[in-house]
């Protein structure tokens, strides 16, 4: 495992930790909620090959501090600090789940920053049908704020009209991976968010689930290198 580091971003300190070698181009991982950056640990060995991997732990996560103010805006603004912060220029940019939405956010508000963008099982930004409800925090220690909790079932329900507008100023290639109908994620909308994605790709490997790259690394990695191994 990855020592965790950590750095001053706005009025929070992040973690993460790093792989890989110093003068490959960077790669930016964000995990999905309820997880840290060691979620990805099953597919960073075949990343480094190519690319120095940061996990970041994002803010009500993990090591990271856990500030009580959360939402897909933050989120994103805390990655945009995080790249900035360490000087990585433009990175290869890789979100599951909750990390997808800040990831594709992101990719649209400051495209000068993502190379390459890969969206795992991103909630496509439109409201949820049914709306979703919170359920009870439960007792005891948990690893993250479930406050994030909340916000994310808010933003879900009701999400900022623009962010699906916001998918049109995506300019980075861009691959966007489905879990097959196991997910929870409908995988209609997936293939209506990809065809918004000027030039995306859609790629769903079966029995994925809603989380692909731990139920089909193999396949998951297939799909991330040869997009990275694609011309532009």
């Amino acid at each position: 495992m990855s020592d965790v580091q950590k750095v001053q971003v706005g009025e929070v300190r992040l973690a993460y930790r790093v792989w890989g070698e110093p003068d490959a181009p960077p790669a930016v991982l964000l995990h999905c909620l309820g997880e840290d950056g060691e979620d990805w640990r099953g597919v960073v060995g075949r990343l480094t090959g190519t690319h120095r991997v940061f996990a970041l732990d994002q803010r009500g996560h993990g090591h990271s501090d856990w500030p009580g103010e959360y939402g897909f805006a933050r989120w994103r603004d805390d990655a945009i600090g995080f790249v900035t912060a360490l000087g990585l220029g433009r990175v290869t940019l890789i979100g599951h789940s909750l990390g997808a939405v800040a990831a594709l956010l992101l990719a649209a508000d400051r495209p000068e920053l993502v190379a390459r963008l890969i969206l795992e099982e991103a909630a496509p930004p439109r409201p949820a049908d049914p709306p979703q409800e919170v359920p009870e925090a439960p007792t005891g220690p948990q690893s993250f704020d479930w406050r994030a909790k909340s916000a994310v079932v808010a933003e879900r329900n009701a999400p900022d009209p623009l962010w699906w507008d916001a998918l049109e100023k995506i300019s980075a290639p861009t691959l966007v991976i489905g879990g097959g109908p196991t997910s929870h994620i409908a995988q209609e909308h997936l293939a209506e968010m990809a065809d918004r994605i000027p030039g995306a790709r859609l790629v769903t490997i079966e029995g994925g689930s809603h989380h692909v790259h731990e139920e089909r690394p193999g396949e998951f990695l297939a799909a991330v290198n040869s997009f990275l191994a694609a011309r532009p």
